[in-house]
């Protein structure tokens, strides 16, 4: 018989439950899908404030003399150009081919001590990729299960955190370390949601008090607990990739336009010389909006033609809560410019689709 591979939890799985989440499996973790609806937690973002659990994506500890120079030895962003207390998104890319291993936040807590996120299912990959390489004094250790994640997003998320005394204001990708009620609490000017927001790593044995109080906080500014289903629209609606699906190891980072997150100049980093050539040749897809000019929803996989010409394909799709009509990412061929016409094949049917870039909605994340 086959054998039964029970799915992780995080910390908070009794209070989700408690909550009436919905769960549903992601990347081998039982996650909340959403709570009261999706359109209710996406709005609540969007307008007010949510917080998400995210605890499920990785956590990789790089340390030791000589930490920050391997590292950017090794992904594709540079390093050099962020300072102790700020992040950086970057990319792990195989060395042979350029294909997308997986999609990261690097947090630079010293020149000899940085914090990775990677994606949940790509933390163990990340860390033996790093492992494997790092040289003599510098330690790779996957400490996924030694932190949680909560992502405070939304136009109030300043005023939630600071009824707690925690650090709001600072600028887009940067963070401060703050002690809250004797935890010391990792608090990042960053999401996946395109509103102004926040995520906060905290040890795994506080995440539940952390949780409550945040909670608690929001509660006169509207807060909603937020499940994936909430997350997958906003970020969508952004044009933000998903690991997976927008990005992979056959997606490179060329094709799906996140070259701004690669330091050409830098003389070594995974995966260098395949991008360089894509990049002078040309790639022969990337990554590009496109939305409904009808009814017609768009899912991962469906075929997108031009001119009854079958040239790509969706890879993110979704009804949008904000404008009322489905969105997504296809990858299309260069040629197919933004302001194209393109046909979706949904259920049968040929829907109409306009090429656009993206974001689809104007986002507040940037906004001091």
């Amino acid at each position: 018989m086959p054998t039964v591979t029970s799915l992780a939890r995080t910390p908070l799985f009794d209070r989700q439950t408690a909550l009436g989440a919905r769960f549903a499996e992601f990347s081998g973790w039982d996650m909340p899908l959403q709570y009261s609806g999706v359109v209710d937690e996406h709005t609540a973002v969007r307008e007010r404030v949510g917080v998400f659990d995210v605890s499920h994506l990785g956590k990789v500890t790089v340390t030791g003399a000589g930490a920050r120079a391997f590292v950017d030895t090794c992904l594709t962003n540079a390093l050099d150009k962020i300072a102790p207390g700020q992040a950086q998104y970057t990319l792990c890319c195989d060395d042979e081919t350029g294909g997308t291993v997986d999609d990261l936040i690097a947090y630079l807590r010293a020149d000899d001590d940085l914090l990775l996120i990677p994606n949940a299912a790509n933390c163990a990959e990340v860390a033996q990729r790093l492992s494997e390489a790092a040289p003599a004094g510098v330690e790779v250790r996957n400490v996924h299960r030694e932190y949680a994640v909560l992502a405070v997003q939304g136009t109030r998320s300043d005023e939630t955190l600071r009824t707690l005394g925690l650090p709001t204001g600072h600028d887009y990708m940067a963070f401060d370390v703050a002690s809250w009620e004797g935890t010391a609490v990792t608090v990042c000017r960053t999401g996946y949601t395109g509103e102004r927001g926040y995520e906060l790593v905290v040890p795994a044995d506080a995440a539940v008090a952390v949780w409550d109080a945040l909670l608690a906080a929001g509660a006169p500014h509207g807060i909603l607990p937020c499940g994936l289903a909430a997350r997958d629209t906003l970020r969508t609606e952004m044009g933000y990739p998903l690991h997976g699906q927008d990005l992979s190891l056959d997606i490179s980072p060329v094709q799906a336009r996140a070259g701004w997150a690669v330091g050409w100049d830098k003389p070594a980093f995974w995966g260098r010389d395949a991008l360089l050539a894509e990049r002078k040749a040309g790639p022969a897809r990337l990554l590009r909006g496109i939305g409904a000019v009808g009814r017609g929803i768009p899912r991962p996989g469906m075929v997108v033609t031009v001119d009854d010409r079958a040239v790509g394909q969706v890879t993110s799709g979704t009804f949008s809560p904000t404008l009322r009509k489905g969105i997504g990412l296809a990858l299309l061929p260069p040629d197919v410019a933004d302001g194209t016409g393109v046909e979706v094949e949904v259920r049968g049917r040929r829907e109409a689709f306009e090429v656009v870039r993206p974001p689809f909605v104007r986002p507040s994340t940037r906004e001091a």
